[in-house]
């Protein structure tokens, strides 16, 4: 995950990319929030669904 041109690291879960944020400054989402609104994210490789390890 990259915020800002920096890495913060790969999330491998919603709950991952959740705690990410909150460490970025959006404090209270939770996967939920980040499921709702991933418009608002650039995803490579999938969506909210979709992950790889």
């Amino acid at each position: 995950m990259h915020v800002d041109g920096r890495s913060l690291g790969t999330a491998f879960s919603l709950h991952d990319l959740a705690v990410f944020l909150e460490r970025a400054g959006l404090e209270g989402w939770d996967e939920l929030d980040v499921a709702q609104h991933a418009e608002l994210i650039e995803w490579q490789g999938g969506g909210p669904d979709v992950w790889q390890r």
